[in-house]
């Protein structure tokens, strides 16, 4: 279950980012990020098996190539090689839910604007002015949705603008026939999350690849 979790989050980030679509490898999945200063591509273990975090930590040579696995960090840090770290403050958690419809209203004062290109769609929230109050979007693979990028701007905070986007982007999922969700959460997300439904299915482990220049 958390394989086929995992896979269909990478498939679905890969399509949501718009970043080449992920390849497979012995371990796993590698997804390629071009263009960003943080992150050079990433390596997704479906299994959190000690031999794959292995072999995919000693292939890498490219600093800011992260490694991300579905278990504790704690679990994970014995098994890098030299020049990789646990990068603890991003360990996120694997959630899914099934799709329910729930025909939020938005928030008096707010519009929503929502677009799709292909199989992402994106859902904005307009405060009165005109201006992005919150926003997110999810990405289409089979009958799953991957959800990606909920934002609610600092002063727009704590009026249930979180909430109503994820609500919105699920009533969404459901008329096109989507039945399950999936997303990679924060801690401060998750929290939001749980409240809506979404249950966790497990941690994610994340490292980067960061050698100390010679």
């Amino acid at each position: 279950m958390i394989e086929e979790t995992v896979r269909t989050w990478v498939a679905g980030w890969a399509l949501s980012r718009r970043t080449p679509a992920p390849v497979e490898k012995p371990w796993g999945l590698y997804v390629e990020v071009p263009d960003n200063p943080a992150e050079a591509g990433r390596h997704v273990l479906p299994e959190a098996e000690e031999s794959l975090v292995r072999a995919a930590a000693a292939a890498v040579r490219e600093p800011r190539t992260w490694l991300k696995a579905p278990a504790e960090p704690e679990t994970v840090e014995p098994w890098i090689s030299d020049g990789w770290v646990v990068a603890w403050e991003h360990t996120g958690h694997l959630m899914a839910t099934d799709l329910l419809a729930t025909n939020p209203v938005a928030p008096e004062g707010y519009t929503v604007t929502v677009e799709t290109s292909g199989a992402v769609t994106f859902l904005r929230v307009l405060d009165a002015g005109g201006e992005q109050a919150a926003k997110g979007q999810m990405a289409a693979v089979g009958d799953a949705v991957i959800v990606d990028r909920v934002v609610t701007e600092e002063a727009h905070r704590r009026r249930g603008l979180g909430g109503f986007v994820m609500r919105a982007l699920a009533d969404r999922a459901v008329e096109s026939g989507a039945v399950l969700g999936v997303l990679g959460a924060t801690d401060a997300g998750r929290a939001l999350y749980e409240t809506l439904g979404w249950k966790k299915h497990s941690t994610i482990a994340e490292c980067i690849y960061q050698p100390l220049e010679a």
